[in-house]
């Protein structure tokens, strides 16, 4: 089965997500390794309850960004993570990491992409007026949430929605969607042919 690795920075929810969908055997592949760039992360603390290795990795202890992303890619590799998936990791990873590490890496973001790229794209989405919001899972680039997209889901922006009730909403989209489409990917069952993925 595939080696999955995961890159969180917070809470981890959708890492729980993907822990739920990997005990269900629906993730096609096993999830080997959590990294976090916060020691305190509750990713780590539900990494380490689900019986997964798990690494802090601090940017504190370390001379440069450079320094800790050569760390981190180290310890994948020690691993033998054959994909990467960001859950909630607030860095944008180098041109150099994303070179070098040489696997599929995938996030989800909060918007229907290329829509509301970068921070706060419930905030965006909510400032434009736009009517149906949602979530997008996408390789990961050397662009900024730029990369081939692997699937959607929409989200209705109701009247009277704020920042934190529309995110809410997303992430309920999220956490249905992210391990769905982890698990296509794992298991092959998308053909990417430049920018356009299909699920076969």
């Amino acid at each position: 089965m595939m080696r999955i690795g995961v890159l969180a920075s917070g809470r981890g929810s959708n890492l729980q997500a993907l822990i739920e969908a990997w005990k269900l055997g629906e993730l096609n592949g096993e999830l080997v390794a959590v990294g976090s760039d916060h020691e305190e992360a509750l990713a780590l603390k539900r990494a380490e309850e689900a019986g997964i290795p798990h690494g802090a990795f601090p940017l504190s202890r370390f001379s440069s960004r450079q320094e800790q992303e050569k760390a981190i890619l180290t310890w994948l590799r020690e691993q033998k993570v054959e994909i990467l998936v960001l859950a909630g990791f607030m860095r944008v990873l180098s041109k150099e990491f994303l070179q070098d590490i040489q696997i599929p890496v995938l996030n989800i973001h909060p918007s229907l992409l290329p829509s509301f790229q970068g921070l706060h794209a419930q905030r965006q989405a909510l400032d434009y007026g736009v009517k149906i919001s949602g979530c997008t899972v996408h390789f990961v680039d050397e662009g900024l949430d730029s990369g081939p997209i692997i699937a959607q889901e929409a989200v209705p922006v109701l009247p009277g929605d704020t920042e934190d009730s529309l995110s809410a909403r997303i992430l309920e989209a999220e956490h249905r969607l992210y391990p769905e489409a982890v698990g296509w990917v794992v298991g092959g069952r998308i053909k990417r042919n430049g920018r356009i993925v299909v699920k076969l």
